[in-house]
C-alpha cells in the first residue's frame, strides 16, 4: 500500500514554513511514502521561486504542481526547464517550458503526478484538459498504474467532470485554486479517489491567505489595493490517499485540516 499526501495552494511564507515542518514528521510519524505539494503562490503569494523549489524539495516533497499563476516569478521559465519535479499545467502548449507530468522510482514502485490547468473562468486559456489528460494517462499507465492529478480550477463541475472522466484510469483527482477545502472526499466507482478541493497552506484568520481588512476594502470600495499575507497561525490542508500499488486503485481518501503555528 502507498500512502500519498497532498497539500494544496501554498500561500506565501506562512505556507511555506508550515508546510517544510510538517512534511518531515509525516514522512516520518505517519508513514507517508510520497509527498506532493501545490506551490503556485508560495512566492508571497505569487508564483515560485527556484529556492522555494528547492527548500521544499529537501523538505521531502517529491514533486511540487503549479497553476495559472506558474509563470508569475520572472526566474521560474529558467528553472522549471531544468527541474522536472517542478510541474506546470500538461495543458500549456508543447513549446511551453517544463513539463506537466513526471514519474518516480520510489520503494514502492513508480508513482506518477500529472498536472492539469482547468478552461472555466481561468486565464491564460488553455487547451482542453480533457483530450490532453486522456493523451497522457495512455502514456503513463504503460509505466505505472498509480497516477496523481492535481486539478487547478475554480469550477466545481469542472473538476468533478474531470475526475468523472479520468475515473479507473488514475489514482486519485484532487482539486486546487480556490483555496477553500470542499467535503466531498470519495472514491468513485471505478477506484479513483476524489476531493473538489485541498484547500491551501496559509494563514487561518484570513481571506483565501490574504490580510482580511486589504480584501474587505476592495470589495466596499471598488479601488485597486495590495493584498498581503495574512499572519498568525496556519491551515495545513491537503489530502490523505492509500493506494494499491499493483492495481492503482485508491483504497481511502481522507481530508487533512490542521491549525499549526509557525
Amino acid at each position: 500500500m502507498i500512502r500519498l499526501l497532498f497539500l494544496g495552494d501554498i500561500v506565501g511564507e506562512p505556507g511555506r514554513k508550515a508546510v517544510t515542518a510538517a512534511v518531515p514528521a509525516f514522512l516520518k510519524e505517519q508513514g507517508v511514502d510520497f509527498v506532493v505539494v501545490n506551490g503556485e503562490n508560495a512566492a508571497g503569494g505569487r508564483g515560485i521561486t527556484g529556492k522555494i523549489a528547492i527548500d521544499l524539495l529537501r523538505a521531502g516533497v517529491a514533486v511540487i504542481t503549479t497553476g495559472d499563476h506558474v509563470w508569475d516569478q520572472k526566474e521560474t521559465a529558467g528553472f522549471i526547464a531544468s527541474e522536472p519535479r517542478l510541474l506546470r499545467p500538461l495543458n500549456y502548449p508543447p513549446t511551453a517550458p517544463g513539463h506537466g507530468s513526471i514519474v518516480l522510482d520510489t520503494s514502492k514502485g513508480k508513482i506518477a503526478v500529472m498536472n492539469l490547468q482547468c478552461r472555466t473562468f481561468m486565464n491564460p486559456p488553455l487547451e482542453s484538459p480533457f483530450h490532453c489528460a486522456e493523451a497522457e494517462v495512455e502514456r503513463l499507465r504503460k509505466e505505472t498504474p498509480v497516477i496523481f492529478v492535481d486539478v487547478h480550477g475554480e469550477t466545481t463541475s469542472e473538476k468533478i467532470a474531470i475526475a468523472r472522466f479520468l475515473d479507473g484510469k488514475v489514482s486519485a483527482v484532487v482539486g486546487t485554486h480556490t483555496h477553500v477545502q470542499t467535503a466531498d472526499e470519495q472514491i468513485l466507482a471505478g477506484g479513483t479517489a476524489f476531493l473538489c478541493d485541498a484547500g491551501m497552506c496559509g494563514p487561518a484568520d484570513s481571506i483565501l491567505g490574504r490580510d482580511p481588512v486589504a480584501i474587505i476594502r476592495r470589495f466596499t470600495h471598488s479601488l485597486p489595493v495590495s493584498f498581503p499575507i495574512a499572519q498568525g497561525p496556519v491551515h495545513l490542508c491537503g489530502a490523505m490517499i492509500e493506494i494499491d500499488q499493483a492495481t492503482g486503485r485508491a483504497e481511502s481518501i481522507q481530508r487533512i485540516r490542521e491549525v499549526v503555528r509557525v
